[in-house]
């Protein structure tokens, strides 16, 4: 079994976070990317549920078919991830595989209440910092964090 390069891994997504950098971050953008995400999925033939909160307020939430209240209890577990942290909960799930480690034994935090698996993408503005999350739950956490980035990629002035 090939190991992963966990400081190339970690790295590129530091490189992430520093371009998807927007200049604001209004209602109808998180709309907008909101959607695209969504038809994103439906495209490929996924079911996900999206979130999107800017500030503690949720701008957009949609739970397609087949997705429930456990993938809404991910999100918000993601999200308290980069609260906690600021970065993407993808990130901080690597950064703990190649520790060795767990968020329990790594940042004394209860796992119940903070998941370090991928999904979970920082609003990030320039000049201002952190102010919310994009959040993908209900595939593999590669893909989730893949579907949030994609998208972005898409609406980064």
């Amino acid at each position: 079994m090939v190991e992963k390069d966990y400081d190339l891994l970690l790295d590129q997504l530091l490189q992430e976070e520093h371009e998807l950098q927007f200049t604001q971050f209004t209602n109808k953008m998180a709309f907008d990317i909101g959607t695209r995400i969504v038809h994103k999925a439906e495209a490929d033939g996924k079911s996900i549920l999206v979130d999107i909160e800017r500030n503690g307020q949720r701008l957009f939430h949609v739970a397609m078919e087949g997705k429930s209240l456990n993938n809404a209890q991910w999100v918000t577990r993601k999200n308290n991830v980069v609260r906690q942290f600021g970065h993407s909960s993808y990130y901080i799930a690597n950064l703990l595989k190649s520790k060795k480690t767990t968020m329990m034994e790594w940042a004394f935090l209860d796992p119940n209440e903070y998941a370090a698996v991928g999904g979970a993408f920082p609003i990030l503005v320039r000049q201002v910092g952190i102010i919310g999350t994009v959040t993908v739950s209900g595939l593999p956490q590669e893909e989730d964090h893949r579907l949030v980035t994609t998208v972005l990629k898409e609406f980064v002035s």
